[in-house]
Order: C-alpha cells, then structure tokens, then sequence
C-alpha cells in the first residue's frame, strides 16, 4: 500500500527529503503523499523513512490505494526506469543520434535550449 499523510501533520519539513522517489511535497495545507510515486520505500529501505522520521503518527497506510509488496516492487522499478525517483522528473529525454538519457522536471528542459521527446513508450517497452 501506498503512504498517505493526516491532517495530523505538522509540516516539520522532516518527512520531504527523506523519501527516495520524491512521492512527498508540501500541500495547500501539511504535506501530501502522491501515490502514484509511493513504494512505502520498497526497493530503497526496509522501511519507509518518512515514518522514520515523523515525529508525530501521521503517515498511516492508505486504505483507498490497496497494493502487494509485489505490485510496489514493480512501481519502484517503473519509477527508475522512467527516472523518476528523487529527480521528480516529468519527462524523459531520449537522444538518438547525440546519445544519452535523461530525466529532468519540466521546469528545467524548458530552458535546455534543446529539442527533446517524451520516451515513456520507448522504454516501457
């Protein structure tokens, strides 16, 4: 299962940094928990950090985002591939005749100066 954040939260800015596939950011209010990027650390650490390190019990499991170690192992792989995890990125930059890939936010291939394409297909296949 995926993590989720309460309105127990109290915006520490402690749980952010701790999560390896940048699933955490802040919220209009406490901090929220994307569960399309959350493995619950699986791939990364035996247990998830952000709990670690919470210093208030406010990251329970998320009832509505049911998931199988199996199916977080096969997200956590996805998110490295698609390079995802940490760099928080929104696409994938596929090179041909240059060479090289990459993943970057979208704020920053804005300003690349260079032309790039979104490679998801490509290398989910």
């Amino acid at each position: 299962m995926a993590l989720m954040i309460t309105d127990e939260c109290i915006n520490c800015d402690v749980c952010e940094p701790e999560c390896p596939n940048g699933a955490i950011s802040q919220g209009p209010e406490i901090y929220v928990i994307d569960p399309n990027r959350c493995t619950a650390c699986v791939g990364h650490f035996d247990v998830p950090q952000c709990r670690e390190v919470c210093p208030v019990d406010c990251i329970p499991l998320n009832p509505e985002w049911k998931e199988s170690q199996d199916e977080l192992r096969a997200k956590y792989l996805r998110l490295v591939a698609a390079g995802v995890a940490k760099a928080k990125a929104d696409h994938v930059t596929i090179a041909g005749h240059d060479g090289g890939t990459g993943a970057s936010p979208e704020s920053s291939i804005k300003h690349a100066g260079t032309p790039w394409e979104l490679g998801l297909a490509e290398t989910q296949q």
